[in-house]
């Protein structure tokens, strides 16, 4: 496997819990997105990325800075995929919204990968779908928690990491 880190921010350990998920099942680590630093992306290969999102589609606090981050790394030949959080049946209009923001980070400097269909989701907007799809991983483990390993199941075997 590329060496690949999990990168998540968490306010209530909704994130947290799901990136220490998808770093268990890949054998990686998990690490806070306060602790990115330049260093951590550039010893990484694959960055999988995650947030939660907040009030109308914003990201989690600590990501305001992993943004900079991103945006001064060098990130040719990265890869980079996106997971996020969020609670359709509260917020609607801007489920799992913050992971659009992480994706306009990256977009046109890495390559990101891991998008997922829109389809068996119940939601009326996002700033995270594009094409008629999420750019990453969209998870409510609020309303759908039963659904949320087989998900996270599916995105892993579809990413790119050999």
């Amino acid at each position: 496997m590329k060496k690949t880190v999990v990168v998540y921010g968490s306010s209530t350990g909704t994130c947290e819990s799901i990136a220490n998920t998808i770093a268990d099942k890949l054998g990686t680590e998990a690490i806070n997105v306060a602790d990115m630093t330049a260093d951590t992306i550039a010893d990484n290969d694959v960055l999988l990325l995650g947030t939660s999102t907040w009030g109308a589609g914003e990201l989690q606090d600590d990501w305001y800075d992993g943004i900079d981050v991103l945006k001064e790394a060098d990130l040719e030949g990265k890869t980079v995929a996106i997971f996020g959080c969020g609670d359709a049946e509260s917020y609607p209009d801007t489920f799992c919204g913050a992971m659009g923001e992480i994706y306009n980070a990256v977009c046109d400097k890495a390559t990101v990968v891991g998008g997922v269909s829109t389809d068996g989701y119940t939601f009326d907007d996002s700033d995270a779908v594009q094409n008629g799809q999420f750019v990453g991983l969209a998870l409510d483990d609020v309303n759908e928690s039963d659904k949320t390993e087989a998900r996270i199941d599916a995105w892993i075997a579809s990413l790119p990491l050999e």
